[in-house]
């Protein structure tokens, strides 16, 4: 099975290295590395092509957003698995795409969503919080809360039929996506407590107050637009959830 992995980034020279350092080192032999670059105006360009590697397809041009930039990397995936990774996360170890192939193989499931540790530094040593993808239940939906993101694997056949990204939203693109997959397809997903992704604290989701209000109002329109209802007090109950993740 060919597997395409798609990274995004904008001006990410402090942590891209890491990024395409983790894919280069995967163990399983036919991966297809697709990066979608938005003109970085720093070093992110000399990084990337510094690698040399014939595994890496690299697209630089301006786009509309990070939604966007995803859209136009997994347009471009042929292989018969497609994930993402942010250019501020890493794989967690050297077999991580061997194990992920192996849950399609034996589970027989259209998707894959592994567990993601965050972390607070550069260390990767400890993490702050665990993002349990086997925790996750359906109903979680209506609180805003989805699956792992970093750490979902799907299968071409339904990307090309559920689609890609909506990019009228700024934040809650991906949630909008899972939602679509998972919930209103009814994708036979494996939840799996395996770590598959380290990702560092942060993100335009995590980037204060107002990031955080308009991603759960965002989250909100989306469930009312599939006619899932829901409030924006449920909506916040989800934090309650997440300091349990911290626990």
């Amino acid at each position: 099975m060919k597997v395409s992995i798609v990274t995004i980034c904008y001006n990410a020279e402090n942590t891209i290295s890491d990024t395409i350092q983790s894919v280069l080192d995967q163990d399983y032999p036919n991966i297809e590395y697709i990066i979608i670059d938005g003109a970085s105006k720093d070093k992110t360009l000399e990084i990337v092509k510094s690698f040399n590697s014939d595994k890496i397809h690299l697209t630089s041009e301006p786009d509309k957003g990070l939604y966007d930039a995803l859209n136009k990397g997994f347009m471009k995936a042929n292989g018969d698995i497609v994930a993402c990774l942010h250019a501020d996360d890493k794989y967690a170890h050297s077999k991580v795409i061997s194990d992920i192939v192996e849950l399609f193989m034996t589970q027989q499931e259209e998707a894959v969503s592994s567990s993601v540790h965050i972390f607070k530094d550069n260390q990767f040593d400890k993490p702050f919080r665990k993002y349990k993808a086997n925790a996750f239940k359906l109903w979680q939906f209506r609180f805003g809360i989805q699956p792992p993101h970093p750490g979902f694997f799907v299968s071409k056949e339904v990307l090309q039929k559920v689609g890609y990204f909506d990019i009228s939203y700024r934040i809650s693109g991906d949630f909008d996506w899972l939602l679509r997959i998972v919930k209103l397809n009814k994708t036979r997903v494996h939840y799996t407590p395996y770590i598959s992704v380290f990702m560092r604290d942060g993100g335009i989701s995590a980037s204060g107050w107002k990031s955080k209000k308009l991603m759960n109002q965002e989250d909100l329109r989306s469930l009312n637009t599939h006619g899932i209802k829901s409030n924006l007090f449920l909506i916040y109950c989800k934090y309650l959830i997440k300091i349990l993740q911290l626990i």
